[in-house]
């Protein structure tokens, strides 16, 4: 079955109104492929900013949520707020939010449990450290952390699964469309194997890590790579450029 082509953008911890203005006017002037899901993870502060002003072809992603619908947890959003401002993804387990703010395999399970059940489309970062790679054990830690979400999914419909080899984000260094496709493909096998052939046909797993303009068009050719995870690129006029890398 054919899987549609998913692009997010994630903008992280970057812009301001008038920034990110512009390259929602740029986003909203462009020619698009329409056969691609675009989805833009703006800072939280900026949700309702970003949905008001895109284009209603273009969807919009939380880069994060909690696990329960309010109360309190100072600092936190919940999905129910997120829907609130007219947003359908959310981002999850992305590897700045494992390394960097300490959350546990555990901790993105339930999050990606209470998003899913209040009706948000997650789109879910697995993805191993230098050293695992160096030390032969990528398959290991990416099966280990897509257990954790698999265990919390019901319906893999509103799940997108980004593969980020964490030595790839931000270094300039991407993984070989070869690399890529190696774990993507390993990644359907596994899901074969521990949820159903279904989902593992259906799915869509999106490579990131150091997506450009000019690595796009050779990665989204692998017949494994459904779309991309972009961090720096999508803050550019370059990022349409990846959205159209199959057209």
């Amino acid at each position: 079955m054919s899987r549609k082509f998913f692009v997010g953008g994630n903008w992280k911890m970057n812009g301001d109104k008038k920034s990110l203005g512009e390259l929602i006017q740029t986003m909203n002037g462009a020619t698009v492929d329409p056969n691609v899901e675009v989805v833009c993870g703006a800072p939280s502060i900026y949700l309702d900013f970003a949905r008001t002003k895109l284009d209603s072809k273009f969807g919009v992603a939380a880069q994060n949520c909690y696990k329960v619908p309010k109360g309190a947890f100072t600092g936190e959003i919940s999905p129910a707020m997120i829907k609130d401002c007219g947003v359908n993804w959310v981002i999850l387990g992305h590897s700045e939010r494992r390394h960097v703010f300490g959350e546990s395999d555990e901790l993105i399970g339930q999050k990606t449990a209470h998003a899913l059940e209040s009706g948000l489309g997650v789109i879910a970062c697995i993805g191993e450290k230098l050293d695992e790679r160096e030390g032969g054990t990528t398959e290991k830690v990416v099966y280990a952390q897509t257990k954790f979400i698999a265990d919390n999914v019901k319906d893999w419909s509103k799940v997108v699964l980004a593969y980020e080899p964490v030595w790839a984000i931000g270094t300039g260094k991407t993984a070989s469309p070869q690399q890529a496709q190696e774990v993507h493909d390993k990644l359907r096998v596994w899901l074969k194997t521990n949820v159903s052939e279904a989902v593992a046909n259906s799915v869509r797993i999106i490579y990131g890590g150091s997506v450009t303009g000019a690595t796009c068009k050779e990665l989204a050719s692998q017949k494994d790579v459904d779309g991309f995870l972009v961090g720096g690129a999508s803050l550019k006029p370059e990022f349409i450029e990846i959205i159209n890398a199959k057209a």
